[in-house]
């Protein structure tokens, strides 16, 4: 299941992504036309900049926008960021591989034959959609 900290950051990026001028938009006006409570929101946004998919500028006209174009932002890595490994057990993972403490041969296991196939379905989907085509 997606965590809300992962919704409400790709609900966050398209209304930002939404924006025809580019220039910073304030946490208060995302989170009031998302619907989203402004300090959850200001974790997401601060994690978004740490990260380098957003910018930010203090004081008067002050507050985030995003660096890249939108259709530069692939959607495996938003993923990555906000929600973490797109494999749902750590035997598939690409970037956070762990061998399951329970099995004791993986290429027998039935779980990671399936979930083989579930992260390679979610990773085509994620690499062929980037923020642009969510603002569609």
């Amino acid at each position: 299941m997606l965590s809300k900290k992962t919704k409400y950051g790709l609900k966050a990026l398209a209304f930002l992504a939404s924006q025809n001028d580019r220039k910073p938009v304030q946490i208060a006006e995302i989170a009031r036309h998302e619907n989203i409570s402004q300090k959850f929101l200001e974790s997401i946004l601060l994690n978004l900049r740490k990260t380098g998919l957003l910018g930010s500028k203090k004081g008067k006209g002050g507050g985030y926008y995003l660096i890249k174009e939108p259709k530069e932002i692939l959607m495996t890595d938003v993923m990555r960021i906000l929600e973490g490994p797109i494999a749902m057990v750590p035997c598939v993972s690409l970037n956070f591989y762990e061998k399951c403490d329970d099995c004791p041969d993986e290429n027998a296991c039935a779980v990671h034959k399936l979930m083989l196939q579930v992260r390679d379905s979610a990773l085509a989907i994620y690499r062929n959609n980037t923020l642009a085509d969510l603002i569609k």
